[in-house]
């Protein structure tokens, strides 16, 4: 058999280079570049075969082959675009420890319960990482014991092909694609040949049985999700499950949904019977505003299109050893280094001998710039020791030299404050000019901080 000319792979992502080098230009992995001698006839062209089934007009399409199911959990159906399409791949990545695997089990059993209704097929959970034994105890737990959810702990590819062709599942979830070993392809489990070889494997499953698919993905030390690249590119929706082990809430976010809305958010809770979904979950990012205290102001962040209620509070003191801290907890350091300077040049506060720290209240995250004003308002009120009006609400982006821009989707910010029972909310000047009237709230435009300040802390 004709060989190519040998190359060198990365063992972790699947990178290719004509020569060894040390670090990986993809993954920046050390030394896992290992030589590798392609089949040259494998880079030929083949001929031309005649398909199976001819191409149709798209109007002849059927279409309720991809219809939408509901799992029963409000906040999945919200990220996902309404439910679960037949024959879509999702994939599920997250920190470990933070409830992948629960809030899979908990819409597996939810599923298996409409199944029965329906008389549809079973839901198969396969677990690569635990038994069975130890899903069950976890499914008591959390109340998912569903006599239409079957277990399999088998972690081989054509063991888990024939379990669905056994059972006729109406759904297949996969915890996790890593820990699937595929026999026909080289490579230990998790690795990129082996993922891309499972992953291929149950996309081809899900689109010529309509059976949808939910896979479980490791995630890096840096956050992104381990294997491969194109994992990402072959599945339909990839959402990416967050939350902080000290804190009781958990964020599920779409990053790629071809059915539906990208970036949309589901809030849940944790709690010792499994995870709750928090449908309005402003109660957990704003403390009691009956006595406002120096140094907190509250915004409402976008998250994807659902508008959370978020109060940012700061503390500023004096830099006892002459070298400033500054510590953030839920927003962007570099964007509080930002509005540091910005105040610091706009109203002469000497942040540069002073010890920083901004936090958000039930720990919720918002990176958007339209957090930028409830932030140095929140700074500057901590200075000055004066409190924000607790009926007061701050949305618009600080510029650097100290113009309040415009941000988007004001309005619907605006009717979730007015729904909280906020009064008066900072809005920059150009979002008042076309800015339609919300009924219990008063905007009031502000051209930059100066201006922002006279009115809040009035």
């Amino acid at each position: 058999m004709a060989k190519g000319k040998p190359v060198h792979r990365c063992r972790e992502c699947g990178w290719s280079s004509p020569k060894w080098v040390g670090q990986c230009r993809e993954c920046r992995a050390w030394d896992t570049l290992d030589e590798v001698v392609p089949d040259a006839n494998s880079l030929l062209v083949p001929a031309p075969r005649t398909p199976s089934s001819p191409a149709l007009p798209i109007a002849r399409v059927r279409a309720d082959r991809a219809r939408v199911r509901r799992t029963g959990e409000g906040e999945v159906d919200r990220v996902l675009g309404g439910g679960v399409v037949q024959g879509a791949v999702i994939l599920l990545a997250g920190e470990p420890g933070v409830g992948k695997s629960t809030l899979l089990l908990e819409v597996a059993s939810r599923m298996a319960g409409r199944a029965r209704m329906e008389d549809l097929g079973p839901v198969l959970y396969v677990t690569g990482e635990e038994s069975c034994a130890q899903v069950r105890l976890r499914a008591e737990r959390i109340s998912a014991m569903d006599p239409a959810l079957l277990l399999s702990d088998d972690a081989d590819l054509a063991t888990i092909l024939g379990q669905v062709e056994t059972t006729g599942p109406s759904l297949l979830v996969v915890d996790s694609v890593q820990t699937i070993h595929a026999t026909q392809a080289e490579g230990t489990p998790g690795g990129p040949t082996q993922v891309r070889a499972v992953a291929q494997a149950l996309i081809r499953l899900a689109k010529t049985r309509d059976v949808p698919v939910l896979l479980v993905g490791h995630v890096t030390k840096d956050g992104g999700i381990a294997g491969p690249r194109v994992l990402e590119h072959l599945v339909d929706v990839v959402c990416q499950f967050e939350g902080d082990r000290h804190s009781s809430l958990r964020m599920l976010r779409s990053v790629k949904n071809r059915y539906g809305p990208t970036d949309e958010v589901g809030c849940f809770e944790m709690k010792e019977t499994g995870l709750v979904g928090l449908p309005d979950p402003s109660g957990l990012f704003l403390s009691s505003r009956e006595m406002p205290r120096p140094g907190s102001c509250a915004t409402v962040s976008l998250e994807g299109r659902r508008p959370i209620p978020t109060e940012i509070q700061a503390l500023v003191t004096d830099a006892p050893g002459g070298s400033p801290r500054r510590a953030t907890s839920g927003v962007d350091s570099s964007r509080m280094a930002m509005v540091l300077a910005v105040l610091q040049a706009s109203t002469r506060i000497p942040s540069h001998q002073m010890d920083a720290y901004v936090s958000t209240v039930g720990g919720a995250r918002t990176n958007e710039p339209a957090a930028d004003l409830a932030m140095a308002i929140a700074l500057y009120s901590s200075w000055t020791q004066q409190s924000v009006d607790a009926n007061t609400v701050a949305i618009g982006e600080v510029g650097l030299t100290g113009e309040v821009r415009s941000c988007t989707g004001v309005e619907q910010r605006l009717r979730e404050a007015a729904r909280l029972g906020f009064r008066h909310a900072l809005v920059p000047v150009g979002s008042f000019k076309d800015l339609r009237p919300v009924k219990g709230i008063t905007p009031v435009p502000v051209p930059d901080l100066l201006t922002a300040f006279e009115v809040a802390l009035a």
